[in-house]
């Protein structure tokens, strides 16, 4: 499936602007599944310096910097991409989790030794006990690795509730736990703070998803911004994706962006600013299937 994808962010100031300088992650990956067509930014007012790189985690990164007095920013990413589907097995016939834990802890490939990063906590997602225990609820002994994080993905999606107004990008993984209501953000980290606290590798992956589905199919949740899901290390299959959100294995509507450890990883779009008193955020993100 082709899908073409427009992210626009604005700020509007309060007092001028003397100087800023950003740091965005916009453009979408590379990867098996996903073939980026093309991607570029329009920023307004036009920057001094405006430069691309990858960065630790294989991410597509720009930095810019405006030196001009300005009122308002605006960040316009423009992209087209070729999704597929994951290349899964049978559930039931992937080995089982203590396995695959081993593996990730004993094996030297190449693979395995980049993966162990993505189990250590990170900055926004501590190895909170309560979600290490909710995790262990799907994760019984022997259980194949790949039904147990779909049996965890889907357990997430029926037992909190989609709250967009309750939490912020900082509301802790022990919060959202006590509550059991956030937003895509929170149930990514939830669930990877209880797979790292048994051992295993998962990261987070922000990205989008389609707008408006073909007629007779629901919208999914956290559509209309930047979405976020969580995804597995599996020994043999590699990076496996689970978006508990909407409780399903993301496919041809998703769209990847980033990944890292959590959010600040790969966070949209942050940076610094001289002036501007206060701001006023606009965020409007269309992601619409071409046809043809």
């Amino acid at each position: 499936m082709r899908l073409h994808i427009s992210h626009l962010t604005r700020y509007d100031y309060v007092e001028s602007v003397s100087l800023c300088h950003s740091i965005v992650h916009l453009k979408p990956r590379q990867s098996e599944r996903q073939q980026c067509l093309f991607s570029h930014l329009r920023i307004d007012p036009g920057p001094a310096v405006n430069r691309e790189h990858e960065d630790f985690f294989g991410n597509r990164v720009n930095y810019f910097s405006i030196q001009q007095s300005h009122e308002a920013l605006e960040v316009t990413a423009v992209s087209e991409v070729e999704v597929g589907l994951q290349d899964l097995p049978e559930p039931a016939a992937t080995p089982a989790w203590e396995v695959a834990r081993d593996c990730l802890h004993q094996h030297r490939k190449p693979t395995m030794n980049a993966a162990r990063i993505f189990t250590l906590a990170s900055p926004l997602i501590p190895l909170n006990s309560a979600a290490r225990d909710y995790a262990a609820g799907s994760f019984t002994r022997g259980r194949p690795i790949l039904e147990a994080g779909i049996d965890l993905m889907g357990r997430i999606f029926r037992d909190f509730a989609y709250d967009p107004h309750f939490t912020t990008i900082a509301t802790p993984v022990a919060e959202v736990m006590a509550h059991r209501r956030g937003v895509c953000q929170d149930f990514a980290h939830l669930a990877i703070s209880g797979l790292r606290g048994l051992g295993l590798a998962a990261r987070y992956v922000s990205g989008y998803l389609e707008t408006l589905p073909p007629p007779g199919q629901a919208k999914l949740q956290g559509s209309d911004a930047s979405h976020a899901w969580f995804s597995l290390m599996i020994p043999d299959l590699g990076w496996v994706d689970f978006d508990p959100t909407n409780d399903l294995l993301p496919g041809e509507q998703h769209i990847t962006t980033a990944v890292g450890r959590d959010y600040q990883d790969v966070t949209p779009m942050h940076g610094i600013f001289y002036g501007g008193g206060g701001h006023e955020l606009t965020v409007a993100v269309d992601v619409n299937r071409v046809e043809g």
